[in-house]
């Protein structure tokens, strides 16, 4: 049937589905997890055996999670060899820029015109707060930067945009963490407050341009910082301990 019937009841799920469904998730959530803090190395051939015992999983479950993170650009699916951590492309990239800053744009004009007042408030507020962590990680400092555009998202009231700006946000930490080592915490915070104080006085055309201005990078900076990234991968622990990756 293409379509359930009008008044028809909805079929009740399993106790056996729904743990099946919870151990999904799970493995889901720390594959991902694994695969954007490089605890898996671009490339690299994921052993099902091994993951299934690391995570306490039966092989169905652990299963499902791979296909789901394939379709969503974490894993590559090889026919016959496998699943594979992805590589890490300029290209792919740059097209996840372009489709961010589209997203952003698109999203704080819903966020002007029917964002709650209190929120952005709460949003300005943040910001003071997070305006001089001395010594904080790299890490940190791009978690606070990806709050503050994720919770412009949450204004716009629109769950779908919300995840798709989350699923970008994953696939492009890496350039994100290399930006932040060059350009550093003062600037871009000076523009996630002009962002914001734009956003207040609703002034969408203000935060559409900076909005674009902030988060565009050409294919040579892209490549840069993808080229920097692999350099910190393959770099002994003891030099690297203070990075991210």
């Amino acid at each position: 049937m293409a379509q359930q019937a009008f008044g028809q009841k909805k079929r009740t799920v399993s106790r056996e589905e729904a743990e099946l469904e919870s151990s999904v998730d799970r493995a889901y959530d720390q594959i991902r997890e694994m695969v954007t803090r490089f605890r898996l190395k671009p490339d690299e051939r994921l052993n099902e055996t091994e993951l299934s015992k690391q995570l306490g999983l039966s092989r169905t479950p652990l299963r499902e999670a791979l296909n789901r993170l394939s379709m969503e650009g974490f894993l590559n699916a090889k026919s016959g060899k496998g699943f594979f951590c992805r590589t890490l492309d300029p290209q792919e990239i740059y097209e996840l820029y372009q489709l961010r800053a589209a997203l952003e744009c698109g999203g704080v004009r819903i966020a002007a015109e029917l964002g709650d007042p209190a929120e952005i408030e709460k949003l300005l507020t943040f910001l003071k707060q997070t305006a001089d962590i001395e010594g904080a990680s790299t890490s940190t400092l791009v978690g606070y930067d990806e709050r503050f555009h994720e919770e412009i998202m949450k204004l716009t009231g629109n769950r779908e945009m919300l995840k798709t700006l989350r699923n970008i946000n994953d696939r492009i930490r890496c350039v994100r963490w290399i930006d932040m080592d060059r350009r550093g915490r003062k600037s871009t915070q000076n523009e996630h407050l002009e962002i914001a104080q734009s956003l207040k006085k609703k002034d969408i055309e203000r935060c559409v341009a900076i909005l674009q201005k902030h988060i565009a990078r050409r294919l040579e900076e892209i490549t840069s910082s993808i080229r920097e990234a692999y350099g910190l991968l393959y770099m002994p622990k003891n030099v690297r301990s203070e990075h991210p990756f």
